[in-house]
């Protein structure tokens, strides 16, 4: 029950990262069952409608419900702390965020047992994406899943916007944050613009299928390529939303571990501003083929260059910041080292596909499968996995085994390497992506075969993992509050795990690296701003729980609304939309009991701080 209604944004980072982990492990078991398919020449390990299933519901689970959850934990965890907070600007909203992506992603997950997954690609294109091409309820349960689960996302956004503006510590300019908290805040505004458009490319395709409307139906006047359009609209902002909190972990975990100040800090800020910025104008570079015309073409090409002049600055400032300092090779910091090289190769590869002569060639093979994997695996997935060992000493009390951890981290960027680096070549040679199979005496057959062995040994690295948090796990939480010694930001400065109010006292920030200032002037702890005093506590509350249940009966009601049941009740509910009501109820009823009901929260005096502090 506690789990269920906090608002305290340590648990709720918890129950993020635990329910990413979830879905990554089903996105992760997708793909391999992708790839055994596809060890070799016409295989009949799966047929070619499950193969689309999984294609589709291994990219989708992936970037929205597998690597989104495990950012969000990171910011949950991290950013409070790191701008001298006591929590989020609104903690019932972090709260309503979790529930809400929570459903959404089960609903997406149950149509493998409701009907059918949805078989149209991770991007859904229409016409796949319409009735008649997918007449299951697969394409439904990713229109109405993804809704649910983004409103939580842009939820989480907004939340991170308002606590970064108005909730930092004195002292705490925005040229003073750490880096990963300028990073979650450009992230967030990006959400903020990137996720309506989504939204409403979801709602219209709802419509299209459900009450018959004809928005991408050529034969009743729609458009399919608006659907192009409006998904990478938000498509390609995403990959920003993704990358950019994993440039400020390794902004973070770089300088803790060369016992050096971030070099170019001023410069990393501006790139990302940069980078959020041009990231809008990029998107129809997924689209060269579809005939946009060579004026829309050369634009979207050279802005998509232009990007990685930002991009190669932050590289350059990485490089600069280990240059000349004492570095450790720590388990984080490998993990950040690994991310340099991987993510400048998913780079290159993204410029030699932002010619769009070149894309002619390299659309819709599994070269582009590669570059992307290299810049949301390589990158990304390479930059949580240096967040969360930096900072599992924080959020849980407790190192994670570094012996271990090094296991993690070759097996895992070995497999990586054998997996998508032989995938570029594949391209090359015409090997489409999205084919269930291919004809033997191509010269894939090798390729292919690498490939698998590669995801198998990828897959080895996060079981390693597993171990290593459940063996953590049984050990005492005595972690240091500065357990790498190094450590240069306001988390560093607090127990391990924190405090239910995490700062006895508002800190006083004098500069940027605010701890490893104080620890230079021979300060143990950082200067206070206030005296020690009454702090006010938001109360537990169950109402985000149960609005987030009334949604989900609503997507599902809604979705079966125009079935035909074999029972008369069932039909009488669901086809005269009472399921729905009933769901629209529940969170209104839970919205009208917020409204109504006065809470003002709790207070911990200082006679109670001394005592925790002294027991």
């Amino acid at each position: 029950m506690d789990w269920i209604t906090t608002v305290d944004h340590k648990k709720i980072a918890i129950l993020y990262l635990w329910a990413g982990g979830l879905f990554f492990g089903i996105g992760g078991l997708e793909a391999i069952l992708i790839r055994i398919q596809l060890i070799k020449p016409m295989n009949t390990f799966l047929d070619a409608q499950t193969f689309n299933e999984l294609i589709t519901m291994h990219g989708t689970t992936m970037i929205f419900l597998g690597v989104m959850p495990v950012i969000f934990a990171l910011m949950n965890a991290v950013i409070p702390l790191q701008i001298g907070a006591r929590d989020v600007a609104f903690p019932f909203l972090n709260a309503l965020g979790f529930w809400t992506f929570l459903f959404g992603g089960i609903l997406l997950n149950l149509s493998w047992i409701m009907g059918g997954a949805p078989d149209a690609g991770w991007t859904s294109y229409t016409p796949l994406s319409s009735s008649t091409y997918s007449s299951t309820h697969g394409v439904d349960f990713y229109t109405i899943g993804l809704q649910i689960a983004g409103l939580g996302t842009l939820i989480g956004g907004i939340n991170f916007l308002a606590t970064i503006i108005t909730m930092r510590a004195p002292g705490m300019s925005f040229m003073r944050m750490p880096m990963f908290a300028w990073t979650t805040f450009i992230t967030s505004a990006i959400i903020l613009f990137a996720f309506p458009a989504i939204t409403v490319g979801l709602v219209l395709l709802t419509f299209d299928r459900i009450l018959g409307a004809n928005f991408f139906e050529v034969g009743a006047g729609g458009n399919p390529v608006l659907w192009q359009h409006i998904f990478w609209i938000f498509g390609h902002p995403e990959v920003y939303i993704l990358i950019l909190p994993a440039f400020g972990i390794i902004s973070e975990v770089i300088p803790t571990f060369s016992r050096k100040r971030l070099f170019g800090y001023s410069s990393m800020v501006f790139a990302t501003i940069l980078i959020a910025f041009l990231g809008f104008m990029v998107w129809a570079h997924h689209m060269f083929t579809t005939g946009l015309g060579p004026v829309a073409n050369a634009l979207f090409s050279v802005s998509t260059m232009l990007i990685a002049v930002p991009t190669g600055i932050k590289i350059f400032n990485w490089l600069f910041t280990m240059w000349g300092g004492q570095v450790r090779f720590t388990t984080p910091n490998l993990f950040a080292a690994g991310f340099i090289p991987t993510f400048t190769m998913g780079g290159v590869t993204g410029v030699m596909l932002a010619s769009a002569p070149a894309d002619f060639q390299f659309h819709d093979t599994y070269f582009v499968v590669a570059h992307f994997h290299y810049v949301i695996v390589g990158g990304l997935v390479l930059g949580l996995f240096a967040g969360l060992h930096y900072w599992w000493p924080k959020m849980f009390g407790r190192m994670l085994d570094e012996t271990l951890g090094k296991w993690t981290f070759w097996t895992f960027i070995i497999g990586f390497h054998l997996t998508f680096f032989v995938q570029h070549f594949l391209g090359l040679m015409g090997m489409q992506r999205r084919v269930f199979t291919y004809l033997p005496n191509q010269q894939f057959d090798l390729l292919n075969l690498i490939s698998t062995i590669g995801a198998m040994l990828m897959g080895v690295g996060m079981l390693i993992f597993l171990a290593n948090i459940f063996l953590t796990s049984r050990r005492p939480a005595d972690a240091a509050d500065d357990p790498w010694e190094d450590g240069r930001t306001l988390e560093w400065s607090i127990p391990s795990p924190p405090p239910e109010y995490n700062f006895k006292q508002t800190p006083l920030v004098r500069g940027i690296d605010a701890f490893w200032k104080e620890k230079t002037a021979g300060h143990k702890a950082m200067t206070p701003a206030e005296p020690v005093g009454s702090i006010h506590m938001p109360s537990a509350t169950a109402l985000p729980f149960v609005m987030s249940v009334g949604i989900f009966i609503a997507g599902l009601g809604f979705m079966f609304s125009r079935d035909e049941f074999g029972n008369a009740f069932m039909s009488f509910l669901f086809n005269n939309y009472i399921v729905t009501a009933i769901g629209l109820l529940i969170t209104f009823g839970a919205m009208l009991v917020r409204s109504l009901y006065d809470d003002h929260g709790w207070h911990i005096e200082p006679e109670e701080l001394e005592g925790s502090e002294k027991s």
